[in-house]
């Protein structure tokens, strides 16, 4: 399944508090068929009931996560294995999760993790890190995949203007996992060299595609 993903867009379907598509997994279904209707590689969704609802009429793989809070209290990307159970029965394919120190400072915690996914659950762990350190230790702890969704949102990384391509290319070239490619993705042509160029085994777009608020929002900016 991995291999199926390798070379394509994969768009996250998420909708935010305060928008039009929030509360109605329809809405989320309806955003995927397009996905699916523009010939998209994967899916990725928050939350199981938005899972479910997508993956009736959507066949693409599906990246399934859960922002919940942690045992500290903060919310994160998928905090323990019972989250990942819940996105496990919806219908999750793979299963994404909050890899950064910020937000797992215990290296065996975060192995222990991976490990009950991929062998409890039988299925792939995405770790979403935000530098080469961290994906150096996924690879470590037995993620699947790495994906570049944390960078420039912890302390300790810098939100670049657009995709952190340079952090793809170095992730590609330090570990031995496919590198996925997410965060602040707004043009073709950054998906193209995200793939093409610095060797992203895929890229993760969502904002730009399923958000048309903040899209239309970029052209009254403009003018």
């Amino acid at each position: 399944m991995l291999e199926s993903l390798k070379n394509k867009l994969i768009v996250s379907c998420q909708a935010w508090p305060g928008t039009p598509f929030y509360g109605d997994p329809k809405m989320m279904r309806a955003m995927a068929e397009c996905a699916l209707m523009a010939n998209a590689g994967g899916i990725r969704a928050n939350g199981p009931d938005d899972i479910r609802e997508i993956k009736k009429t959507v066949p693409l793989p599906m990246i399934g996560i859960l922002k919940e809070r942690d045992k500290r209290g903060v919310r994160i990307i998928t905090p323990d294995f019972e989250s990942a159970k819940i996105l496990a029965d919806a219908g999750s394919d793979i299963i994404a999760l909050d890899a950064t120190f910020e937000a797992r400072q215990d290296e065996q915690e975060l192995f222990e993790l991976i490990q009950a996914i991929r062998f409890e659950l039988g299925l792939p762990v995405m770790a979403d890190i935000s530098n080469v350190e961290e994906a150096v230790r996924a690879e470590r702890c037995g993620a699947d995949l790495v994906a570049t969704t944390m960078a420039g949102y912890t302390q300790y990384t810098v939100k670049t203007e657009g995709p952190d391509l340079d952090l793809i290319e170095r992730l590609v070239q330090t570990v031995s996992l496919p590198v996925v490619g997410e965060g602040r993705f707004s043009k073709p042509e950054e998906v193209r060299e995200a793939i093409r160029v610095r060797g992203a085994h895929s890229v993760v777009v969502g904002t730009s595609i399923t958000a048309p608020w903040e899209v239309a929002a970029r052209f009254v900016r403009a003018i």
